[in-house]
Protein backbone atom coordinates (compact mmCIF):
# COMPACT_ATOMS: atom_id res chain seq x y z
CA UNK A 1 0.00 0.00 0.00
CA UNK A 2 1.47 3.37 -1.03
CA UNK A 3 1.60 6.30 1.39
CA UNK A 4 -1.05 8.15 -0.64
CA UNK A 5 -3.34 5.11 -0.57
CA UNK A 6 -2.78 4.70 3.15
CA UNK A 7 -3.65 8.36 3.78
CA UNK A 8 -6.89 8.11 1.76
CA UNK A 9 -7.90 4.95 3.61
CA UNK A 10 -7.04 6.37 7.04
CA UNK A 11 -9.00 9.56 6.28
CA UNK A 12 -12.16 7.64 5.32
CA UNK A 13 -11.80 5.25 8.27
CA UNK A 14 -11.44 8.20 10.64
CA UNK A 15 -14.60 9.83 9.25
CA UNK A 16 -16.54 6.57 9.56
CA UNK A 17 -15.29 6.04 13.10
CA UNK A 18 -16.34 9.55 14.07
CA UNK A 19 -19.91 8.51 13.30
CA UNK A 20 -19.74 6.35 16.43
CA UNK A 21 -20.43 9.53 18.41
CA UNK A 22 -23.75 9.88 16.57
CA UNK A 23 -24.64 6.27 17.35
CA UNK A 24 -23.44 6.53 20.94
CA UNK A 25 -25.82 9.44 21.53
CA UNK A 26 -28.63 7.14 20.35
CA UNK A 27 -27.71 4.41 22.82
CA UNK A 28 -25.75 2.17 20.44
CA UNK A 29 -22.73 0.65 22.23
CA UNK A 30 -19.22 0.27 20.86
CA UNK A 31 -19.88 -3.47 20.79
CA UNK A 32 -22.70 -2.98 18.26
CA UNK A 33 -21.20 -0.10 16.31
CA UNK A 34 -19.39 -1.80 13.42
CA UNK A 35 -22.21 -4.30 12.92
CA UNK A 36 -24.71 -1.43 12.67
CA UNK A 37 -22.49 0.41 10.23
CA UNK A 38 -21.87 -2.71 8.13
CA UNK A 39 -25.51 -2.89 7.05
CA UNK A 40 -25.39 0.66 5.67
CA UNK A 41 -21.91 0.25 4.15
CA UNK A 42 -22.98 -2.91 2.33
CA UNK A 43 -25.84 -1.06 0.65
CA UNK A 44 -23.65 1.90 -0.27
CA UNK A 45 -20.69 -0.18 -1.46
CA UNK A 46 -23.00 -2.33 -3.61
CA UNK A 47 -24.07 0.84 -5.39
CA UNK A 48 -20.50 2.15 -5.75
CA UNK A 49 -19.19 -1.17 -7.14
CA UNK A 50 -22.15 -1.81 -9.47
CA UNK A 51 -23.06 -5.05 -7.70
CA UNK A 52 -26.62 -4.09 -6.67
CA UNK A 53 -28.06 -6.92 -8.77
CA UNK A 54 -27.53 -9.19 -5.75
CA UNK A 55 -30.04 -7.00 -3.84
CA UNK A 56 -33.79 -7.20 -4.56
CA UNK A 57 -35.41 -4.21 -6.29
CA UNK A 58 -36.77 -1.63 -3.89
CA UNK A 59 -34.30 -2.49 -1.12
CA UNK A 60 -31.15 -0.69 -2.21
CA UNK A 61 -29.19 2.39 -1.15
CA UNK A 62 -31.15 4.83 -3.30
CA UNK A 63 -34.43 3.46 -1.97
CA UNK A 64 -33.25 4.18 1.56
CA UNK A 65 -31.78 7.57 0.72
CA UNK A 66 -34.87 8.91 -1.09
CA UNK A 67 -37.20 8.14 1.81
CA UNK A 68 -38.23 11.17 3.88
CA UNK A 69 -36.48 11.44 7.23
CA UNK A 70 -39.56 10.51 9.34
CA UNK A 71 -40.27 7.28 7.41
CA UNK A 72 -36.63 6.28 6.75
CA UNK A 73 -36.07 4.43 10.02
CA UNK A 74 -39.27 2.38 9.63
CA UNK A 75 -38.27 1.46 6.09
CA UNK A 76 -34.71 0.63 7.21
CA UNK A 77 -35.96 -1.83 9.80
CA UNK A 78 -38.17 -3.58 7.25
CA UNK A 79 -35.25 -3.56 4.78
CA UNK A 80 -33.03 -5.46 7.23
CA UNK A 81 -35.68 -8.15 7.71
CA UNK A 82 -36.36 -8.38 3.95
CA UNK A 83 -32.67 -8.75 3.02
CA UNK A 84 -32.30 -11.55 5.54
CA UNK A 85 -34.76 -13.57 3.43
CA UNK A 86 -34.25 -12.29 -0.15
CA UNK A 87 -31.43 -11.54 -2.56
CA UNK A 88 -28.24 -13.50 -3.17
CA UNK A 89 -27.00 -16.13 -0.72
CA UNK A 90 -24.28 -13.73 0.40
CA UNK A 91 -26.85 -10.98 1.07
CA UNK A 92 -29.06 -13.35 3.07
CA UNK A 93 -26.09 -14.48 5.17
CA UNK A 94 -24.86 -10.95 5.91
CA UNK A 95 -28.37 -9.79 6.89
CA UNK A 96 -29.42 -13.00 8.66
CA UNK A 97 -31.37 -12.11 11.82
CA UNK A 98 -30.31 -8.49 11.34
CA UNK A 99 -31.87 -5.81 13.52
CA UNK A 100 -31.07 -2.17 14.23
CA UNK A 101 -30.41 -0.61 17.62
CA UNK A 102 -31.01 2.89 16.22
CA UNK A 103 -33.99 4.54 17.93
CA UNK A 104 -34.10 8.07 16.49
CA UNK A 105 -34.93 8.81 12.82
CA UNK A 106 -32.50 11.74 12.92
CA UNK A 107 -29.63 9.39 13.81
CA UNK A 108 -30.20 7.27 10.71
CA UNK A 109 -30.56 10.36 8.52
CA UNK A 110 -27.22 11.72 9.73
CA UNK A 111 -25.52 8.39 9.04
CA UNK A 112 -26.96 8.17 5.51
CA UNK A 113 -25.95 11.75 4.73
CA UNK A 114 -22.42 11.43 6.10
CA UNK A 115 -21.76 8.06 4.40
CA UNK A 116 -22.97 9.53 1.10
CA UNK A 117 -20.53 12.45 1.48
CA UNK A 118 -17.41 10.24 1.75
CA UNK A 119 -14.82 10.20 -1.04
CA UNK A 120 -16.12 7.06 -2.72
CA UNK A 121 -14.18 7.69 -5.94
CA UNK A 122 -10.85 7.30 -4.13
CA UNK A 123 -12.26 4.55 -1.96
CA UNK A 124 -13.05 2.51 -5.10
CA UNK A 125 -9.66 3.27 -6.61
CA UNK A 126 -7.63 2.44 -3.50
CA UNK A 127 -9.61 -0.64 -2.50
CA UNK A 128 -12.67 -0.93 -0.30
CA UNK A 129 -11.27 -4.01 1.39
CA UNK A 130 -8.50 -1.99 3.03
CA UNK A 131 -11.07 0.60 4.11
CA UNK A 132 -13.27 -1.97 5.82
CA UNK A 133 -10.32 -3.81 7.36
CA UNK A 134 -9.12 -0.46 8.74
CA UNK A 135 -12.51 0.08 10.34
CA UNK A 136 -12.39 -3.35 11.99
CA UNK A 137 -8.89 -2.66 13.29
CA UNK A 138 -9.97 0.74 14.63
CA UNK A 139 -12.81 -0.94 16.49
CA UNK A 140 -10.49 -3.61 17.91
CA UNK A 141 -8.05 -0.98 19.17
CA UNK A 142 -10.84 0.82 21.02
CA UNK A 143 -10.92 -0.93 24.41
CA UNK A 144 -14.55 0.04 25.04
CA UNK A 145 -15.67 -2.02 22.04
CA UNK A 146 -14.41 -5.26 23.53
CA UNK A 147 -13.51 -6.40 19.99
CA UNK A 148 -9.77 -6.62 20.65
CA UNK A 149 -10.20 -9.99 22.31
CA UNK A 150 -11.26 -11.37 18.92
CA UNK A 151 -8.87 -9.38 16.71
CA UNK A 152 -5.40 -10.74 15.92
CA UNK A 153 -2.96 -7.86 15.29
CA UNK A 154 -2.16 -7.44 11.59
CA UNK A 155 1.66 -7.51 12.08
CA UNK A 156 1.38 -10.90 13.83
CA UNK A 157 -0.90 -12.29 11.12
CA UNK A 158 1.46 -11.13 8.37
CA UNK A 159 4.47 -12.65 10.14
CA UNK A 160 2.72 -16.01 10.56
CA UNK A 161 1.71 -15.96 6.88
CA UNK A 162 5.27 -15.07 5.86
CA UNK A 163 6.56 -18.08 7.80
CA UNK A 164 3.97 -20.42 6.24
CA UNK A 165 4.30 -19.05 2.69
CA UNK A 166 0.87 -20.11 1.34
CA UNK A 167 0.59 -21.01 -2.33
CA UNK A 168 -2.17 -21.37 -4.90
CA UNK A 169 -2.00 -25.15 -4.44
CA UNK A 170 -2.96 -24.92 -0.77
CA UNK A 171 -6.34 -25.61 0.85
CA UNK A 172 -6.38 -23.02 3.63
CA UNK A 173 -8.56 -23.12 6.73
CA UNK A 174 -9.25 -20.96 9.76
CA UNK A 175 -11.61 -22.82 12.13
CA UNK A 176 -12.04 -19.73 14.36
CA UNK A 177 -12.27 -17.16 11.61
CA UNK A 178 -13.26 -14.01 13.47
CA UNK A 179 -13.46 -11.28 10.83
CA UNK A 180 -11.40 -13.28 8.32
CA UNK A 181 -7.98 -11.67 8.83
CA UNK A 182 -5.89 -14.82 8.31
CA UNK A 183 -7.65 -15.86 5.09
CA UNK A 184 -7.40 -12.33 3.68
CA UNK A 185 -3.69 -12.12 4.52
CA UNK A 186 -3.07 -15.52 2.90
CA UNK A 187 -4.92 -14.39 -0.24
CA UNK A 188 -2.86 -11.19 -0.31
CA UNK A 189 0.41 -13.14 0.03
CA UNK A 190 -0.49 -15.59 -2.74
CA UNK A 191 -1.43 -12.82 -5.17
CA UNK A 192 1.74 -10.87 -4.37
CA UNK A 193 3.90 -13.93 -5.09
CA UNK A 194 2.07 -15.28 -8.13
CA UNK A 195 0.82 -13.97 -11.47
CA UNK A 196 -2.90 -14.58 -11.02
CA UNK A 197 -3.66 -13.34 -14.54
CA UNK A 198 -1.60 -16.21 -15.96
CA UNK A 199 -3.47 -18.94 -14.06
CA UNK A 200 -5.33 -21.45 -16.18
CA UNK A 201 -9.11 -21.42 -15.90
CA UNK A 202 -9.05 -24.64 -13.86
CA UNK A 203 -6.64 -23.06 -11.37
CA UNK A 204 -8.80 -19.93 -11.17
CA UNK A 205 -11.86 -22.08 -10.49
CA UNK A 206 -10.06 -24.09 -7.81
CA UNK A 207 -8.77 -20.92 -6.16
CA UNK A 208 -12.21 -19.35 -5.83
CA UNK A 209 -14.17 -22.51 -5.01
CA UNK A 210 -11.79 -24.77 -3.09
CA UNK A 211 -9.04 -22.77 -1.35
CA UNK A 212 -10.36 -20.68 1.56
CA UNK A 213 -12.47 -22.25 4.30
CA UNK A 214 -13.43 -21.09 7.75
CA UNK A 215 -16.04 -21.21 10.50
CA UNK A 216 -17.28 -18.55 12.92
CA UNK A 217 -19.57 -19.17 15.89
CA UNK A 218 -20.78 -15.59 16.60
CA UNK A 219 -23.32 -14.43 14.01
CA UNK A 220 -22.46 -10.71 14.19
CA UNK A 221 -18.77 -11.54 13.71
CA UNK A 222 -19.68 -13.92 10.88
CA UNK A 223 -21.46 -11.16 8.94
CA UNK A 224 -18.40 -8.89 9.39
CA UNK A 225 -16.19 -11.69 8.04
CA UNK A 226 -18.41 -12.19 4.97
CA UNK A 227 -18.32 -8.46 4.27
CA UNK A 228 -14.54 -8.40 4.70
CA UNK A 229 -13.94 -11.34 2.36
CA UNK A 230 -16.30 -9.92 -0.26
CA UNK A 231 -14.50 -6.56 -0.32
CA UNK A 232 -11.17 -8.37 -0.72
CA UNK A 233 -12.37 -10.31 -3.76
CA UNK A 234 -13.03 -13.56 -1.91
CA UNK A 235 -16.79 -13.62 -2.42
CA UNK A 236 -16.71 -17.21 -3.63
CA UNK A 237 -19.77 -19.44 -3.71
CA UNK A 238 -20.53 -19.99 0.01
CA UNK A 239 -21.82 -23.44 -0.85
CA UNK A 240 -18.34 -24.37 -2.09
CA UNK A 241 -15.99 -22.50 0.23
CA UNK A 242 -15.85 -19.38 2.39
CA UNK A 243 -16.52 -18.79 6.07
CA UNK A 244 -19.45 -20.79 7.38
CA UNK A 245 -21.62 -19.84 10.35
CA UNK A 246 -21.36 -22.64 12.87
CA UNK A 247 -19.57 -24.22 15.82
CA UNK A 248 -16.25 -25.87 14.96
CA UNK A 249 -16.44 -27.85 18.20
CA UNK A 250 -19.71 -29.48 17.08
CA UNK A 251 -20.27 -31.95 14.22
CA UNK A 252 -20.40 -28.86 11.95
CA UNK A 253 -16.65 -28.64 12.38
CA UNK A 254 -16.20 -32.20 11.19
CA UNK A 255 -17.60 -31.12 7.82
CA UNK A 256 -14.72 -28.71 7.18
CA UNK A 257 -12.45 -30.24 4.52
CA UNK A 258 -8.94 -31.45 5.33
CA UNK A 259 -6.44 -28.63 4.83
CA UNK A 260 -2.84 -28.29 3.73
CA UNK A 261 -2.53 -25.05 5.74
CA UNK A 262 -4.34 -23.89 8.89
CA UNK A 263 -3.86 -20.37 10.24
CA UNK A 264 -5.87 -19.44 13.31
CA UNK A 265 -6.23 -17.81 16.72
CA UNK A 266 -8.84 -19.88 18.62
CA UNK A 267 -10.93 -18.27 21.39
CA UNK A 268 -9.65 -18.49 24.96
CA UNK A 269 -11.52 -19.97 27.91
CA UNK A 270 -13.85 -22.90 28.42
CA UNK A 271 -16.97 -23.91 26.54
CA UNK A 272 -20.07 -21.99 27.73
CA UNK A 273 -21.84 -23.82 30.51
CA UNK A 274 -18.75 -25.96 31.08
CA UNK A 275 -19.99 -28.65 28.70
CA UNK A 276 -17.84 -30.76 26.44
CA UNK A 277 -17.54 -30.28 22.68
CA UNK A 278 -20.03 -32.44 20.80
CA UNK A 279 -17.49 -33.62 18.24
CA UNK A 280 -17.43 -37.38 17.78
CA UNK A 281 -13.90 -37.56 16.39
CA UNK A 282 -11.86 -36.12 19.29
CA UNK A 283 -9.68 -38.59 21.17
CA UNK A 284 -9.43 -36.48 24.34
CA UNK A 285 -12.51 -35.05 26.04
CA UNK A 286 -12.01 -31.54 27.40
CA UNK A 287 -14.10 -28.41 28.00
CA UNK A 288 -11.02 -26.24 27.40
CA UNK A 289 -11.62 -24.59 24.04
CA UNK A 290 -7.94 -24.20 23.17
CA UNK A 291 -7.21 -27.90 23.65
CA UNK A 292 -10.37 -28.81 21.72
CA UNK A 293 -9.41 -26.52 18.83
CA UNK A 294 -5.85 -27.85 18.87
CA UNK A 295 -7.20 -31.38 18.36
CA UNK A 296 -9.35 -30.14 15.47
CA UNK A 297 -6.34 -28.47 13.87
CA UNK A 298 -3.81 -31.27 13.88
CA UNK A 299 -6.47 -33.86 13.03
CA UNK A 300 -7.70 -31.59 10.21
CA UNK A 301 -4.37 -31.44 8.38
CA UNK A 302 -3.56 -33.60 5.40
CA UNK A 303 -0.23 -35.51 5.61
CA UNK A 304 2.43 -32.87 5.02
CA UNK A 305 -0.02 -30.10 5.85
CA UNK A 306 1.19 -27.34 8.13
CA UNK A 307 -0.27 -25.00 10.73
CA UNK A 308 0.49 -21.81 12.65
CA UNK A 309 -1.75 -21.38 15.71
CA UNK A 310 -1.96 -18.72 18.45
CA UNK A 311 -2.45 -20.37 21.86
CA UNK A 312 -2.14 -19.20 25.49
CA UNK A 313 0.59 -20.41 27.83
CA UNK A 314 -1.61 -22.92 29.66
CA UNK A 315 -1.68 -25.09 26.53
CA UNK A 316 2.08 -25.53 26.95
CA UNK A 317 2.12 -26.69 30.56
CA UNK A 318 -1.28 -27.98 31.79
CA UNK A 319 -1.13 -31.55 33.07
CA UNK A 320 -3.49 -34.54 32.69
CA UNK A 321 -5.47 -34.21 29.43
CA UNK A 322 -3.34 -31.24 28.41
CA UNK A 323 -0.20 -33.36 28.57
CA UNK A 324 -1.93 -36.14 26.64
CA UNK A 325 -2.93 -33.75 23.84
CA UNK A 326 0.59 -32.25 23.61
CA UNK A 327 2.06 -35.74 23.42
CA UNK A 328 -0.42 -36.71 20.70
CA UNK A 329 0.40 -33.51 18.81
CA UNK A 330 4.14 -34.22 18.93
CA UNK A 331 3.55 -37.79 17.80
CA UNK A 332 1.30 -37.00 14.86
CA UNK A 333 3.06 -33.75 13.87
CA UNK A 334 6.48 -32.20 13.75
CA UNK A 335 6.10 -29.41 16.31
CA UNK A 336 9.19 -27.64 15.03
CA UNK A 337 8.81 -24.07 16.35
CA UNK A 338 7.24 -22.15 19.22
CA UNK A 339 7.18 -18.35 19.20
CA UNK A 340 6.71 -16.84 22.68
CA UNK A 341 4.75 -13.63 22.06
CA UNK A 342 5.04 -10.37 24.00
CA UNK A 343 2.35 -9.50 26.52
CA UNK A 344 -0.15 -6.71 25.89
CA UNK A 345 -0.77 -7.34 22.18
CA UNK A 346 -4.28 -8.65 22.80
CA UNK A 347 -7.23 -6.90 24.43
CA UNK A 348 -7.18 -9.00 27.60
CA UNK A 349 -4.36 -7.70 29.83
CA UNK A 350 -1.91 -10.21 31.20
CA UNK A 351 -2.78 -13.00 28.77
CA UNK A 352 0.45 -14.66 27.65
CA UNK A 353 0.35 -16.28 24.23
CA UNK A 354 2.46 -18.23 21.77
CA UNK A 355 2.42 -19.31 18.16
CA UNK A 356 2.83 -23.04 17.57
CA UNK A 357 4.17 -24.03 14.15
CA UNK A 358 3.82 -27.67 13.17
CA UNK A 359 3.37 -30.01 10.21
CA UNK A 360 1.41 -33.28 10.00
CA UNK A 361 3.53 -36.35 9.45
CA UNK A 362 2.99 -39.30 7.13
CA UNK A 363 2.63 -41.58 10.17
CA UNK A 364 1.09 -40.99 13.60
CA UNK A 365 4.18 -41.62 15.72
CA UNK A 366 7.50 -39.96 16.45
CA UNK A 367 7.27 -36.97 14.12
CA UNK A 368 8.74 -34.37 16.52
CA UNK A 369 12.50 -34.82 16.94
CA UNK A 370 13.28 -31.36 18.29
CA UNK A 371 11.50 -28.12 19.15
CA UNK A 372 12.94 -24.67 18.48
CA UNK A 373 11.73 -21.88 20.76
CA UNK A 374 12.01 -18.17 19.95
CA UNK A 375 11.51 -15.88 22.96
CA UNK A 376 9.97 -12.58 21.82
CA UNK A 377 8.57 -11.98 25.31
CA UNK A 378 11.48 -11.46 27.66
CA UNK A 379 12.76 -7.88 27.93
CA UNK A 380 10.28 -6.56 25.39
CA UNK A 381 8.27 -3.34 25.80
CA UNK A 382 4.65 -3.35 26.94
CA UNK A 383 2.68 -2.90 23.75
CA UNK A 384 -0.35 -0.66 23.54
CA UNK A 385 -1.20 2.81 22.30
CA UNK A 386 2.18 4.22 23.37
CA UNK A 387 4.28 1.41 21.93
CA UNK A 388 2.63 -0.02 18.82
CA UNK A 389 3.39 -3.55 17.65
CA UNK A 390 4.84 -3.47 14.12
CA UNK A 391 6.04 -6.00 11.59
CA UNK A 392 9.59 -4.91 12.41
CA UNK A 393 9.32 -6.55 15.82
CA UNK A 394 9.11 -9.95 14.06
CA UNK A 395 12.01 -9.37 11.64
CA UNK A 396 14.64 -11.28 13.62
CA UNK A 397 12.24 -14.16 14.29
CA UNK A 398 11.46 -14.51 10.59
CA UNK A 399 15.18 -14.58 9.78
CA UNK A 400 15.77 -17.31 12.39
CA UNK A 401 12.72 -19.29 11.23
CA UNK A 402 14.11 -19.57 7.70
CA UNK A 403 12.44 -20.47 4.44
CA UNK A 404 9.39 -22.73 4.19
CA UNK A 405 10.45 -26.34 4.87
CA UNK A 406 9.56 -28.83 2.16
CA UNK A 407 7.15 -31.65 2.92
CA UNK A 408 9.64 -34.37 2.04
CA UNK A 409 12.61 -32.95 3.95
CA UNK A 410 10.77 -31.53 6.92
CA UNK A 411 7.09 -32.14 7.45
CA UNK A 412 7.11 -35.83 6.67
CA UNK A 413 10.50 -36.89 7.97
CA UNK A 414 10.76 -34.62 10.99
CA UNK A 415 14.19 -33.39 9.94
CA UNK A 416 15.63 -30.10 11.13
CA UNK A 417 14.38 -27.06 9.23
CA UNK A 418 16.62 -25.76 6.47
CA UNK A 419 16.71 -22.38 4.83
CA UNK A 420 18.67 -20.48 2.19
CA UNK A 421 20.94 -19.45 5.04
CA UNK A 422 21.65 -23.07 5.86
CA UNK A 423 20.63 -25.02 8.96
CA UNK A 424 19.04 -23.17 11.86
CA UNK A 425 21.46 -21.85 14.41
CA UNK A 426 20.92 -20.84 18.03
CA UNK A 427 20.90 -17.20 19.10
CA UNK A 428 20.25 -15.43 22.39
CA UNK A 429 16.49 -15.62 21.74
CA UNK A 430 16.36 -18.82 19.63
CA UNK A 431 17.12 -22.20 21.21
CA UNK A 432 16.80 -25.84 20.22
CA UNK A 433 15.43 -28.54 22.56
CA UNK A 434 15.33 -32.25 21.80
CA UNK A 435 12.17 -34.31 22.06
CA UNK A 436 13.82 -36.47 24.73
CA UNK A 437 14.60 -33.38 26.82
CA UNK A 438 10.97 -32.22 26.54
CA UNK A 439 9.77 -35.70 27.59
CA UNK A 440 12.03 -35.64 30.66
CA UNK A 441 10.21 -32.51 31.90
CA UNK A 442 6.79 -34.14 31.57
CA UNK A 443 6.15 -32.84 28.04
CA UNK A 444 6.03 -29.31 29.43
CA UNK A 445 6.64 -26.90 26.55
CA UNK A 446 6.60 -23.70 28.60
CA UNK A 447 10.31 -23.15 28.03
CA UNK A 448 12.09 -19.94 29.04
CA UNK A 449 15.76 -19.26 29.68
CA UNK A 450 16.15 -15.47 29.51
CA UNK A 451 15.98 -13.41 32.71
CA UNK A 452 13.03 -11.08 32.10
CA UNK A 453 13.65 -7.73 33.76
CA UNK A 454 10.59 -6.24 32.04
CA UNK A 455 8.11 -8.23 34.12
CA UNK A 456 8.80 -6.22 37.26
CA UNK A 457 9.58 -2.87 35.63
CA UNK A 458 7.28 -0.22 37.17
CA UNK A 459 7.01 1.72 33.93
CA UNK A 460 5.43 -1.30 32.24
CA UNK A 461 2.58 -1.60 34.74
CA UNK A 462 -0.81 -0.40 33.47
CA UNK A 463 -1.98 3.00 34.61
CA UNK A 464 -5.03 3.01 36.95
CA UNK A 465 -6.95 4.93 34.28
CA UNK A 466 -6.15 2.24 31.72
CA UNK A 467 -7.36 -0.49 34.08
CA UNK A 468 -10.58 1.44 34.75
CA UNK A 469 -11.12 1.96 31.01
CA UNK A 470 -10.57 -1.74 30.37
CA UNK A 471 -13.05 -2.72 33.08
CA UNK A 472 -15.61 -0.33 31.60
CA UNK A 473 -15.07 -1.82 28.16
CA UNK A 474 -15.57 -5.35 29.47
CA UNK A 475 -18.76 -4.28 31.24
CA UNK A 476 -20.15 -2.60 28.11
CA UNK A 477 -19.34 -5.67 26.02
CA UNK A 478 -21.09 -7.93 28.56
CA UNK A 479 -24.12 -5.64 28.69
CA UNK A 480 -24.30 -5.57 24.89
CA UNK A 481 -24.19 -9.36 24.72
CA UNK A 482 -26.93 -9.60 27.36
CA UNK A 483 -29.03 -7.09 25.44
CA UNK A 484 -28.63 -9.06 22.22
CA UNK A 485 -29.74 -12.24 23.99
CA UNK A 486 -32.83 -10.54 25.41
CA UNK A 487 -33.74 -9.14 21.99
CA UNK A 488 -33.40 -12.62 20.48
CA UNK A 489 -35.72 -13.89 23.22
CA UNK A 490 -38.33 -11.37 22.12
CA UNK A 491 -37.99 -8.62 24.71
CA UNK A 492 -38.40 -5.55 22.50
CA UNK A 493 -38.30 -3.16 25.46
CA UNK A 494 -34.61 -3.72 26.13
Amino acid sequence: MTLATQNVTQDIVAKLWNLCNVLKDDGVTFHQYVTELTYLLFLKMAKETNTEKQLPDGYRWDDLETKSAPERLTFYRSLLIHLGEHGSLLVREIFANASSFIKKPTTLSILVTEIDKLDWYNARREGMGDLYEGLLEKNANEKKSGAGQYFTPRPLIDSMVEAMKPSVEDIIQDPASGTGGFLIAANRYIRQHSDADAWAESKQRKYHRDTFYGMEFVQDTHRLALMNLMLHGLDSDPAAAGIRYGDTLSPEGEALPKATLILTNPPFGTKKGGGLPTRTDFTFATSNKQFAFLQHIYRGLKPGGRAAVVLPDNVLFESNVGRDIRRDLMDKCNLHTILRLPTGIFYAQGVKTNVLFFARGASDKGNTKEVWVYDLRANMPSFGKKTVLTRGHFKEFEECYGEKPTYSAFALSGATAKSKRGARSETERFRRFTRDWVAERGDNLDIAWLKDDSETAAEDLPEPEALAEEALGELEAAMAELRSILVELGDENV
